[in-house]
């Protein structure tokens, strides 16, 4: 991995694209960088398989222009902040140096949301401190690092946002990575995975309620459309006339 200003991170593949690949995309038109980093396979997953979800994963990363792609393998389902999996992530955060990081929902409807965003939040504390010490992929001592800000990003429940980012000009965009996701969100009778079972996610309407959901967040900004945020430590501004 390289130097990014932005990490954002999911438990799944996906997650990251349904909840704040706009903000990304934003970001990147603004001349930030970003890396993607996803904790497990989403291997029970209803549909499709791990290796088909890694296609898919590499395809969106592509499609939304990502410094890099990684996956830290570890169980679906199952993700615990024992001392082996903080490690791993604070191995990530140290090698990609983010300003920034962005997380998984503090509390959802799938429970890995909560667990995972405790977690990264947690892990990005003790990224920055000295005598934990953590060696890089190619078995270098890394130096501490700790973001100066973890962003939650609000998923599938309904959370009253702490901010929201404008992403009017890059739905479509977003909306492309998410269709890169076939064997999640595709009911087509045409499609190779119409035969799968349906999901509450894999129907049109899902579809529909992501375009509601960002125009449900952008009403208050006065934007069209509008991905939101929970900060767990609330954020400054220098400038009243920097708010929307």
């Amino acid at each position: 991995m390289i130097k990014v200003n932005i990490l954002a991170v999911g438990v799944h593949p996906d997650d990251i694209e349904l909840s704040c690949a706009g903000t990304l995309l934003r970001h990147a038109e603004l001349g930030y960088t970003f890396g993607l980093l996803d904790l497990t396979r989403g291997e029970l997953g209803t549909r499709g398989t791990p290796e088909i979800r890694s296609r898919e994963a590499f395809a969106a990363a592509e499609k939304l222009g990502a410094k890099f792609r990684e996956n830290l393998d570890l169980p679906d389902g199952f993700v615990t902040a024992d001392e082996a999996t903080v490690r791993k992530i604070i191995t990530a955060i140290r090698d990609c140096q983010p300003d920034i990081v962005l997380a998984n929902a503090l509390s959802d409807r799938h429970p890995d949301h909560g667990r995972s965003g405790r977690l990264v939040a947690d892990a990005c504390y003790y990224s920055g401190l000295l005598k934990i010490e953590t060696k890089d992929y190619s078995g270098v001592m890394q130096e501490p690092w700790r973001p100066e800000a973890v962003y939650h990003y609000i998923q599938d429940r309904n959370r009253a946002p702490d901010f929201v980012v404008d992403i009017t000009k890059h739905f479509s965009r977003k909306m492309e990575a998410v269709a890169c996701f076939a064997s999640q969100f595709n009911d087509d009778v045409a499609s190779v995975y119409s035969k799968e079972p349906t999901t509450p996610i894999s129907g049109r309407d899902f579809m529909e309620f992501l375009h509601a959901k960002a125009r449900s967040l952008g009403r208050e900004a006065g934007y069209d459309l509008a991905e939101g945020f929970n900060a767990v430590r609330y954020p400054g501004v220098g400038n009243l006339f920097d708010l929307d």
